[in-house]
């Protein structure tokens, strides 16, 4: 080959390569758009952040309150000043506490009682009989959704700890995404989201919910459980943005405002993704009992999230 050959060979080579990066950049940038676009389709409605004064609720755990899936955990969070409760499932090999008709009854008489709300709903016992291998867990979850819409609850904490952990788990994760693209429809028409609490980054638990591709399935953050496994919270918060379908406050180092979790960063953050509803106290530390240490930590929570903003 004569050197105006070579030349024209290395500018074809040249060329080529050019088309082929400008090509595959092309092709990247799509893939980041679909996800992104996805991601905006899985958001929830704006309205299930907001309330109409554009504030935020103040709720608690019934098992931190050491009354889980009791009715009476309404009265003492009423007593305690708070806005609502988030009431677990409870705890059974076979049917859960409150797949009792009967039970959900006294739950819903005792928030007209008492004035109050239920946050949410939970299913603390996927700890123990995870939801990625245990048919149990499948059906509880499929059944959960009927409890929630008979109930008037619109979200579902799926708890992911435990023998359900997620991290180092592709089979476990497949097998989540699966059952919960089987479960989404249901959930969605039945105007309830199933949210996931895991240790599962930003990252991770944005690629199960762009996997699942239903607005049902969102993300429950708890802002303790991710600064332990060494996330930075509040970047994942911004990160997640309105896939955050509610969140848990917790701080497992003491008292709210004395302990490792910056709140008032916490609120900057919520203000970024414009989130505004539920942050549900999951307490660990009760160092002035269980009643005025939660009492503390709702009047220190108050200080920087209130009810009108």
């Amino acid at each position: 080959m004569d050197s105006m050959g070579v030349r024209s060979f290395r500018e074809s080579k040249e060329m080529e390569h050019v088309q082929m990066t400008r090509r595959r950049l092309m092709a990247d940038a799509a893939r980041v758009a679909a996800g992104l676009a996805l991601v905006s389709s899985c958001a929830p409605n704006k309205q299930r952040h907001t309330r109409a004064s554009g504030g935020f609720k103040i709720g608690v755990c019934d098992w931190t309150i050491r009354k889980m899936t009791d009715p009476d955990s309404l009265r003492m969070a009423k007593q305690i000043g708070l806005d609502g409760v988030q009431v677990d499932f409870g705890r059974a090999e076979d049917e859960l506490p409150l797949f009792d008709t009967d039970l959900q009854k006294r739950f819903v008489d005792a928030r007209a009682e008492h004035q109050i709300e239920i946050a949410s709903l939970a299913m603390g016992v996927l700890n123990k009989i995870p939801y990625k291998v245990d048919p149990r867990a499948d059906r509880w979850v499929r059944e959960g959704i009927d409890v929630a819409h008979a109930m008037g609850v619109k979200v579902i904490l799926l708890a992911f700890f435990g023998n359900g952990e997620l991290r180092n788990d592709k089979k476990g994760v497949d097998v989540v995404v699966n059952r919960l693209r089987r479960v989404a429809a249901k959930a969605e028409d039945a105007g309830v989201v199933l949210g996931i609490e895991s240790y599962l980054s930003a990252a991770e638990h944005i690629d199960i919910v762009r996997r699942v591709e239903s607005p049902a399935v969102q993300v429950y953050y708890d802002v303790a459980n991710s600064r332990n496994a060494g996330y930075d919270i509040f970047a994942e918060i911004r990160t997640l943005g309105p896939l955050i379908c509610e969140f848990h406050a917790k701080d497992n180092d003491g008292l709210y405002g004395k302990g490792s979790i910056d709140f008032k960063r916490v609120r900057q953050a919520m203000d970024d993704i414009g989130y505004r509803g539920w942050l549900v106290m999951e307490g660990t530390e009760m160092p002035l009992g269980v009643e005025q240490s939660c009492r503390y930590d709702a009047e220190y929570l108050r200080t920087i999230f209130p009810a009108k903003v």
